[in-house]
């Protein structure tokens, strides 16, 4: 049931096309607020976002200027920023004797360039918010690598500790954190795994709550960080994983 947690906020949430982006995007509306739906995957985010209220981004993350251009849109027609969440990313499980330079760099320049490079895009309307928060999705992988992906674990690790060095950096006024899930249920996931009862066991011998999660648990997360009821909380990375990196 919507508490109006977010009512009058201005947000703009990346890789709202599908997956934990859009599960966030569409918890968000239904908290009061106005998002500007940001992605690269233009039919997706068609279709993900009909029916809202906001603006639809279209937008790689990974180019300076499209995403500067991007980012002044939604701050013009919202008439200001108030939060951004960085939800859009890639996966790669690739070892790393197998790893190519182009493949190293892409996974990098999507999952932790790209954030970079909205958070600073956006930082001149979210100094003049009355209560501004960023929210970066990182991975429970860049808590605790799984034993392959050092491109995505790495790239993980380094989003959070952007999120902990934005948060030293840029408060006292904005507060900055990240969440880092487990394995969660969404079409990145169905394109590196096989889900078959092989598959669940090993999530139940590694995971503490012995399941995957759903997109809308982890947007619960995004929601409580970027509301007001977090206020006293910044720099922390969030585990939202089912208990894999305690376990």
């Amino acid at each position: 049931m919507a508490t109006g947690l977010l009512l009058g906020k201005r947000i703009i949430v990346t890789g709202a096309a599908s997956g934990i982006g859009r599960a966030i995007a569409n918890l968000f509306e239904a908290e009061g607020a106005e998002v500007a739906w940001f992605d690269r995957n233009k039919d997706g985010l068609d279709a993900a976002a009909s029916g809202s209220r906001g603006p639809v981004l279209v937008a790689d993350q990974t180019d300076g200027s499209a995403v500067t251009n991007a980012v002044k849109a939604a701050a013009s027609q919202f008439g200001g920023l108030d939060a951004v969440v960085n939800a859009a990313g890639i996966a790669d499980t690739s070892a790393s004797e197998m790893l190519s330079l182009d493949r190293w760099n892409t996974v990098l320049s999507v999952n932790l360039t790209g954030p970079f490079l909205i958070c600073q895009a956006a930082l001149p309307y979210l100094r003049n918010a009355d209560a501004p928060a960023i929210v970066n999705i990182a991975s429970a992988s860049g808590l605790l690598p799984s034993g392959s992906g050092a491109a995505y674990a790495a790239s993980k690790a380094g989003l959070i500790m952007l999120s902990k060095s934005l948060a030293a950096e840029w408060g006292p006024k904005i507060r900055v954190n990240a969440i880092c899930p487990g394995t969660v249920d969404t079409s990145m996931l169905d394109g590196l795994f096989e889900k078959d009862d092989a598959f669940f066991e090993r999530i139940r011998k590694t995971y503490a709550l012995q399941r995957i999660a759903k997109p809308e648990e982890i947007a619960q997360a995004a929601l409580f960080l970027v509301s007001d009821r977090s206020s006293f909380v910044t720099g922390i990375s969030m585990a939202v994983d089912g208990g894999r990196t305690f376990h």
